[in-house]
């Protein structure tokens, strides 16, 4: 028996994210579903493969699998935006060169990535001086604190848990976090950033803001404002941090 059926636009008829996930990483799609869920904004993931250990060598060779991954996204859902989940990885193989492989997919979408996201925040908070603390080893941070000063953030202060580990980096405890944030942004700075899409955060960031009196933002949630924003989502956001009022 052959049954009719009417014809509507789905999920994916808008607005939808996509967001290309590293297969290592454990944090970011529980922490972006926080705000995605709040919008009725469709989420479509997916995976590219990444080695366990975060070095330069690594995260540039993501830029050969990248188009790969694209591939598979749904093709008839109408992506607002679509970001590339890596803070270290875009900074290695560059915004521009994530924004050129997809745009040669998907021509007609916003792209993003969580340090352009984060560079986006800082001029929507007005931030010049930021207090940082990621979890890499100290190449992999250097790249990250240059190309911010590189687009006119200093980076007053700086920590590092230093793990190269990925999989240790999703279990490190969201009350090291907080600590963490408490010491980099003790001093002069305007605001303070976690960096690293794997490393936990939100639970703790209205909390550190309320210590430091102070704007904190994670990868994930500067990530996570600002692909909404690129989808044409506007208003603010029901996630942690004063950046989601912006």
């Amino acid at each position: 028996m052959k049954l009719p059926f009417i014809s509507d636009g789905g999920y994916g008829e808008g607005p939808a994210i996509g967001v290309v996930v590293l297969s290592t990483d454990e944090t970011l799609e529980p922490e972006l579903r926080q705000i995605t869920a709040q919008t009725g904004t469709s989420l479509y993931h997916s995976r590219i493969p990444f080695d366990p250990c975060v070095t330069p060598e690594t995260l540039a060779r993501m830029e050969m699998a990248l188009p790969a991954s694209l591939a598979l996204f749904p093709r008839h859902a109408k992506f607002g935006a679509i970001g590339f989940g890596c803070t270290s990885g875009a900074t290695v193989i560059g915004a521009g060169r994530v924004a050129e492989i997809v745009q040669e997919q998907f021509p007609d979408t916003s792209v993003t990535d969580p340090i352009s996201a984060v560079i986006a925040a800082c001029q929507a908070l007005g931030v010049k001086r930021l207090g940082m603390l990621t979890p890499y080893r100290m190449d992999v941070s250097a790249a990250m604190c240059e190309l911010l000063e590189k687009n006119r953030i200093k980076i007053s202060a700086f920590g590092s848990f230093e793990e190269e580990l990925d999989h240790k980096v999703a279990r490190i405890s969201e009350s090291s976090t907080l600590d963490a944030m408490l010491q980099v942004g003790a001093g002069d700075c305007d605001a303070v950033f976690a960096a690293c899409t794997n490393l936990r955060a939100f639970s703790v960031i209205k909390a550190a803001e309320a210590a430091l009196e102070k704007p904190v933002i994670s990868s994930n949630s500067a990530f996570a404002w600002h692909l909404h924003r690129l989808a044409g989502i506007a208003g603010p956001l029901g996630g942690p941090g004063k950046l989601f009022k912006v």
